[in-house]
């Protein structure tokens, strides 16, 4: 049986000081908790109603009500199955393959999708800003549908993290070079800026190597930085 402190614990984690101070993110949802469970995370306590218990019956769980598990859901229609998880730390990566540079990317939707997309094209790491947002967000959590579990998130500062990389630094730039007609090394760093303001100004010196997605329409201004990070990660990895 579910109490109330649980209740308000996991309401609490809506908010980033909350996650970090109990050092815990909640996964909500029968995929993406599947996901969670044949991952290396590890799991706090699962809350769950009737009908996920019946399908996974070895798992240590909570029974709880649909209405008490809205109650704690941050999704409008919750499905089944709520995980309070425990917060992963990851280790500065290696330079080897693809590593995606996040700088300043504020909207959570977009940091799940690039998650994904990093999955899909088999970049194992971020690297993110501070002032990027948390990858422990529920929202940026939903959106990445598991592939937060497989995909390397790192914090840092990326002005001196940058300053030490020894691989060439991709990013996209208005008056970089085709990336149809690029090629790529085995081993780099692709950044990608903030939605409204791109590349800050202190990171834009070092980048080796400008690339553009070329605007073949000429009806619009810009790309979603989640579309742009796909299509240059699709033209790399090939």
């Amino acid at each position: 049986m579910i109490t109330k402190n649980q209740i308000k614990l996991i309401q609490s984690l809506a908010f980033k000081k909350n996650r970090f101070s109990h050092q815990l993110f909640v996964v909500e949802g029968k995929k993406n908790v599947a996901e969670l469970l044949n991952s290396d995370y590890q799991v706090d306590s699962l809350f769950a109603t009737n009908d996920w218990i019946n399908e996974n019956p070895t798992r240590n769980v909570v029974k709880v009500s649909n209405t008490e598990l809205a109650r704690m859901s941050n999704q409008k229609n919750p499905n089944e199955v709520l995980a309070l998880v425990k917060i992963k730390t990851h280790s500065t990566p290696s330079e080897t393959g693809i590593t995606v540079v996040l700088d300043g990317i504020n909207d959570p939707g977009n940091m799940g999708t690039i998650i994904r997309m990093c999955d899909w094209f088999g970049v194992n790491t971020i690297v993110c800003s501070t002032n990027t947002v948390d990858n422990y967000n529920p929202k940026v959590v939903q959106s990445a549908m598991g592939s937060i579990f497989r995909v390397a998130i790192i914090y840092t500062d990326l002005l001196k993290y940058l300053k030490a990389v020894k691989s060439p630094i991709y990013g996209a730039f208005l008056d970089g070079k085709n990336v149809k007609t690029s090629s790529f090394p085995k081993s780099l760093h692709l950044v990608m800026g903030n939605e409204a303001n791109g590349i800050t100004k202190e990171i834009c010196p070092l980048i080796t190597n400008k690339v553009k997605i070329e605007n073949i329409g000429k009806n619009t201004e810009s790309l979603n930085v989640a579309v742009a990070t796909s299509i240059l990660l699709h033209e790399i990895c090939s």
